[in-house]
């Protein structure tokens, strides 16, 4: 199995995951945060619906500098249109790895700041992190949610609230 098949089928399940964790913001919460430093609720979930598409721009692009181009959180009110946003970068995501072919995930990619690098990595290594990104920030949802005191759907097995898995 190739790199971008192994990238798939990962990406894949780890939708599964994802999808069932963001399922489950309440909606009366998304401006809740846990701590003055940590993300809303709204802005974190977010955040993790659109981190697939990240792969779609690490493919296409040789590297994001966040002076050049500001951040915007994606818009959205409801869990149907964050599943939606989920959609489309996992869509993104998809057909561009299929397109791929291992020579793509050779090239280096630089994340920035003006003129201070902050990681230099091939694409593929780029991509990895990314995905890591997803699960780093999704469980960090997972606390939040905890927090609120909404149960935990499992995510590699049984949770304390979703015992049958």
């Amino acid at each position: 199995m190739s790199t971008t098949q192994n990238l798939l089928k990962e990406l894949a399940e780890e939708a599964l995951v994802t999808r069932k964790m963001l399922e489950r913001i309440p909606s009366d919460k998304l401006d809740w945060t846990p701590h003055v430093k940590s993300m809303p609720v709204k802005q974190l979930a977010g955040h993790i619906a659109e981190l697939p598409g990240w792969i779609s721009m690490i493919l296409s692009t040789e590297g994001l500098n966040f002076a050049a181009q500001a951040y915007k959180s994606p818009e959205w009110s409801t869990n149907s249109e964050l599943l939606d946003i989920l959609d489309d970068s996992l869509n993104s995501a998809k057909t561009s790895l299929e397109k791929a072919g291992e020579e793509d995930l050779l090239p280096n990619w630089v994340l920035s700041n003006g003129d201070q690098i902050l990681m230099t990595k091939t694409k593929g290594e780029f991509i990895r992190h990314s995905m890591s990104q997803i699960v780093h920030h999704r469980a960090q949802l997972g606390v939040y949610l905890r927090l609120l005191d909404v149960p935990i759907p499992g995510s590699y097995g049984p949770s304390a609230d979703d015992p049958a898995f």
